[in-house]
């Protein structure tokens, strides 16, 4: 979900008729609903933790205070969300629930009585207090002290299978080892996968340096990399794991080894988990609150992300008379949440950028503040309706917090310390880049420079077109657009194609070498599927899904350009939104005349068509090794298992043929070692297009050529897609 949609949605909460509690609790579920999903399936959460908090524990006191208003399908009495993507869904040996919040000293007493109301012993302790790890709950299922199976939380009844990425981690033991208490012979390990910050930050450095798109947060990057379909992926991030529970399966009739949680951990680490050392035993609630208030202090330096500190009743029996709330909410735990960090400072200025749709986006620039243990200069504003609904002023002191702990935002203006009228924040009437008048659809809160030739949305327009989900323009990045805009070698993404070698020696860091390189990339972006290119054309509302939902459906770009508004909107999964969006592309006679260019330069306008019974390789073994030059990894082994190959990750007596790319090292020195046939990608594009072995068709040279989606071709390089929270 966008952050407008997001804006949108949190905008509804906040505006239902208070007055109608079955109106208000009503908005609040479709907000938490969405929420969740975001957080636990889609690992891109549009709302922070202290925004979701506020929303729930205000549904919690409508429910409360009208006990005719709960809904079975309330935020309130479930966890998470059903899982959904292609990964198998798997049931838990029991339910993985979620934890009630206290924000204070006071909520964490309250939580006290209410225990001591229900079991005496409840309310005196001891306590255990644990690190609230921000990562993505796991469930690891061992038998007979082998690890068998890893699930996500997912609902907390049913999660989704990871346990081939789970395998990648070395934090967990494929085998437990020997302990003298009898293990339950099926057991689960609950916990955390999380990535330490430090790793995270070299992550990030690294495709920056690649220019991939960064990744929003540790949490989101941890939940990510366990969701892949390709463990490769998984093996390549720094991931590790921290258990905090152990559960019996109850089919088996074996009984907890432990009495309470404090032994339950020590027997953990005998078995060879990770236990988080930073934890403690504490006699009365008020050290565990005292705990709870060090760690925050700590916080910054501990590596990892915390959002606060969970406080279990030690003694297991106690967990069993207490219970559950409402099947969401154990009565045995309860997580003290940190407040989120913010700080205060002045708004300079409230400046505007513009995106490749023409979008003009308020951005806030500050007077420097630290927040979080990071300097803060700018903030996103995310829209002209956000900056006008919170009154922000340039001038004002503003409250500032990192969403997420990443991504800085602007949480309120001080009205109250305003020494001077400032004068409101005025949209402008035209762009502010080229000058043309703006645009403001009615049903839209963004705000349009419809101007194809305003050089920022130029700028942004190449950099999407050479993007790894687009035409994947390897080493046109933003720097060397920048200077190819001013040096005005380009005005449209069809001048790419003009380019030569020694166009491009005359820009700063460009040698023989690298210049080559690029032009044989550009080049070699003409080749991509129609899919491709219309994600590259950057037509408005049209993502990878609805580019491939199109391109296979017409097949060629003439036959989708004459298409109707009608007959569009008919398609599954394009709707009259997209549908009008994409007649109105092709309508235009800039757009036009840019597609005419294009195929003058020879870039295809046509989709691979699905053909069965070509299968010339059925029966070999290849092996891909080295960086090819135009195909992923992933992309080559599509290309290989379409003819009926089977594509091996090691060289042995049964390999049939290697494809080698550059940096091949040791495999290609094993095959030819074993005297295994030796191919580069000319000679397997060129043999399955049509050797003595068989005819190679149009459908798989598209497949090899990247028809595959963002996640094929991120997990052959090692990279995330944009479900990592791109």
């Amino acid at each position: 979900m966008t952050g407008e949609s997001a804006a949108r949605i949190a905008a509804l909460a906040r505006t239902a008729d208070d007055g109608d509690p079955a109106e208000r609790a009503s908005a609040l579920r479709i907000v938490l609903d969405r929420a969740a999903r975001e957080y636990y399936l889609a690992d891109a959460p549009s709302l922070t933790d202290a925004e979701y908090d506020e929303l729930y524990r205000e549904l919690v006191a409508i429910e409360e205070r009208h006990p005719a208003l709960r809904s079975p399908d309330s935020p309130t009495v479930r966890v998470g969300a059903e899982p959904a993507s292609a990964l198998e869904k798997v049931r838990h040996v029991g339910p993985l629930y979620s934890l009630a919040n206290a924000f204070d000293e006071s909520e964490l007493f309250e939580w006290q009585e209410r225990n001591r109301r229900i079991a005496e012993e409840a309310g005196r302790g001891p306590y255990v207090a644990e690190l609230k790890i921000d990562g993505a709950a796991v469930a690891l299922l061992y038998e007979d002290g082998r690890f068998v199976r890893g699930a996500t939380r997912g609902d907390g009844q049913v999660g989704e299978d990871v346990t081939h990425n789970l395998r990648t981690l070395r934090d967990i033991p494929m085998e437990l080892a020997p302990v003298d208490a009898a293990l339950p012979r099926r057991l689960e390990v609950r916990g955390e996968v999380y990535m330490p910050v430090r790793e995270f930050d070299a992550l990030n450095a690294y495709r920056a340096e690649r220019g991939e798109a960064t990744l929003a947060n540790p949490r989101n990057a941890a939940a990510g990399s366990l969701r892949q379909l390709d463990p490769r992926l998984t093996a390549g991030r720094p991931l590790s794991f921290f258990g905090f529970q152990l559960v019996a399966d109850p089919a088996t009739g074996d009984p907890d080894p432990c009495a309470g949680q404090w032994e339950t951990l020590d027997l953990l680490v005998a078995m060879g988990i990770p236990v988080n050392a930073d934890r403690r035993r504490c006699d009365t609630l008020a050290e565990a609150y005292a705990f709870a208030l060090e760690v925050e202090q700590r916080r910054p330096e501990l590596g990892y992300g915390i959002d606060g500190v969970v406080i279990k009743l030690d003694d297991r029996a106690l967990w069993d008379e207490l219970g559950v709330r409402g099947d969401r909410e154990p009565r045995w735990a309860i997580a003290y949440k940190f407040a989120p960090e913010v700080a205060v400072t002045r708004l300079e200025k409230i400046d505007i950028n513009v995106g490749r749709t023409g979008t003009l986006n308020p951005f806030a620039r500050l007077s420097p503040v630290e927040v979080g243990g990071v300097t803060v200069k700018m903030a996103t504003l995310h829209n002209f309706d956000e900056v006008a609904r919170k009154d922000f002023r340039e001038g004002d002191f503003v409250v500032v917090k990192r969403a997420g702990e990443v991504i800085p935002q602007l949480v309120e203006a001080l009205a109250d310390r305003r020494t001077e009228d400032l004068p409101r924040f005025v949209v402008p009437e035209s762009c502010p880049f080229c000058g043309t008048p703006v645009e403001r659809p009615e049903d839209e809160v963004a705000v349009y420079c419809p101007n194809l030739a305003c050089p920022e949305r130029l700028f942004w327009t190449l950099v999407h077109y050479a993007s790894r989900g687009a035409l994947d323009i390897r080493g046109l990045g933003e720097r060397t657009v920048r200077q190819l805009l001013a040096e005005e070698m380009v005005g449209d993404p069809a001048d790419l194609y003009e380019l030569g070698v020694e166009d491009l020696m005359r820009l700063e860091g460009f040698a023989q070498v690298s210049a080559s390189k690029l032009v044989e990339a550009i080049d070699a972006s003409k080749a991509k599927p129609l899919s491709r290119l219309l994600v590259a054309l950057g037509i408005r509302h049209v993502g990878e899904a609805a580019a491939r939902i199109l391109a296979r459906h017409f097949g060629s770009l003439d036959a989708l350009m004459g298409a109707d508004r009608d007959t569009l909107s008919g398609i599954h999964g394009i709707g009259d939104v997209m549908a009008e969006a994409v007649v109105d592309y092709f309508g235009r006679d800039d757009n036009r005349a840019r597609i005419e260019r294009l195929r003058g330069f020879g870039v295809r306008f046509t989709e691979p068509v699905e053909r069965s019974g070509h299968r010339p390789w059925e029966g070999l073994t290849f092996v891909v090794t080295g960086t090819l030059p135009t195909l992923s990894r992933a992309d080559a082994k599509r290309y290989i298992e379409a003819r009926g190959g089977r594509v091996a990750g090691s060289v042995s007596g049964v390999t049939d043929v290697l494809v080698a790319g550059e940096n091949a090292g040791s495999k290609l020195e094993r095959a030819r070692a074993l005297g295994v046939s030796e191919w580069t990608e000319e000679d397997l594009l060129a043999r399955g297009e049509g050797d003595a072995r068989g005819e190679g068709d149009a459908r798989d040279e598209g497949d090899a050529r990247g028809e595959g989606d963002a996640r094929d071709e991120g997990d052959a390089r090692g990279e995330g897609d944009a479900r990592d929270g791109n």
